[in-house]
């Protein structure tokens, strides 16, 4: 976009739809912000080379298209010299082959003495420290840039590396909707909304289920989600042989009304992730909007969004058993139930809707800029 030479020049190059996933999403939140568009001479690259999925965080050298990728090298090197911008404004993965190749590119940045701020949405860089070979690139990658968290305590992951003065929290935002009023149900109806992985707990939950099965417990448990790691039928195989057909169902990927639809119907949201890249999980924040209370894990920066005891739970990871009682407590308990719901919706609209990202990002980023300017 043209604008005069008194806004700052940002290139973006970050994530974008396809594959749907917590990163690229923020992604095109920041790409269509008017608040931010407004604020920088903008200009955007999508750092994405994964097209599905099951793809993300496997772009080691063997595995990734070179040539793409040479592409994406020499794009970015172009529009580097024909911009000349004041920040660059990067998405980077934080360990792996994926993280190889982001490497290169803001090697790339940094020869052409670029400002950079990198914007975190996974985790895992302490896991690989003690790595000579990850120690070595780390300690290169991070020298002199800024970075951005979506919560304090993931400062961790990198504090091996980087000085806290260099460090900006920015939680992510979603937009809002309107809470339609739904009909009472004689059921009480769970939601579990993210892609079909393993890791992000599916079957600790369905293991939940079959012990509130047993109590007598009235029930309705919906997975909603893009099939992965997990298939249709293999899901089919596993309710029907611990006879939860009745109780447990599952509708594949839903997106914008149809499944919010979900959400709108849902007493409850569970999500007890151990996904090792989990950070900040949108889909807690949809649920909150909607009155939910969550039931989630102490993965990533999840306790930061859940407040115990007041918004929800938080549970320990591969544990069916504690899933099944907070659930239960709520079921038995349905005015704290509505009171966690109203909390966590007051939570949302306090600290994390799209129009409070926008602002906090735009706020960092003219934070950036003047601290390169030093």
């Amino acid at each position: 976009m043209n604008k005069s030479t008194k806004y700052s020049k940002v290139l973006f190059i970050l994530h974008m739809p396809p594959p749907v996933h917590g990163a690229s999403m923020v992604g095109k939140y920041i790409h269509d912000s008017k608040i931010i568009n407004n604020a920088f001479e903008c200009h955007y690259l999508n750092l994405a080379l994964a097209k599905d999925l099951d793809d993300i965080g496997k772009g080691g050298i063997r595995k990734l298209k070179l040539k793409e990728f040479y592409k994406q090298l020499k794009q970015i090197r172009k529009q580097t010299k024909l911009i000349v911008p004041q920040l660059c404004y990067v998405t980077p993965n934080a360990k792996g082959g994926a993280f190889y190749k982001d490497f290169f590119v803001v090697m790339l940045l940094k020869m052409m003495r670029q400002n950079i701020v990198v914007h975190y949405h996974n985790k895992g860089i302490a896991t690989r420290q003690n790595r000579y070979f990850d120690n070595l690139l780390y300690s290169t990658f991070f020298k002199n840039l800024k970075v951005i968290l979506l919560i304090e305590n993931l400062y961790q992951d990198i504090k091996k590396y980087v000085n806290y003065k260099d460090v900006y929290i920015c939680p992510n935002g979603i937009p809002t909707h309107e809470n339609l009023p739904t009909a009472p149900q004689k059921e009480f109806n769970i939601l579990f909304l993210s892609n079909m992985i393993k890791e992000k707990g599916v079957w600790d939950l369905v293991e939940a289920c079959a012990i509130l099965q047993k109590k007598g417990k009235p029930i309705k448990c919906h997975f909603v989600g893009k099939w992965s790691n997990i298939t249709e039928d293999r899901f089919k195989d596993v309710i029907n042989k611990q006879n939860l057909k009745e109780c447990v169902f599952a509708h594949g990927a839903k997106y914008d009304n149809e499944k919010d639809a979900f959400l709108q119907k849902a007493d409850i949201f569970v999500f007890p992730t151990y996904y090792d890249n989990e950070c900040f999980p949108l889909v807690l924040l949809e649920a909150m909007e909607q009155s939910l209370p969550c039931i989630s894990t102490n993965e990533g920066g999840i306790p930061g969004i859940i407040e115990e005891g007041k918004t929800g739970f938080i549970v320990e990871k591969h544990s069916p058993q504690q899933l099944a009682e907070k659930i239960e407590y709520l079921i038995d308990h349905p005015m704290i139930c509505a009171e966690m719901g109203k909390a966590g919706k007051e939570k949302f609209q306090r600290e994390f809707t799209l129009e409070k990202f926008e602002n906090r990002m735009k706020d960092i980023l003219k934070e950036c800029i003047a601290s390169y300017k030093k």
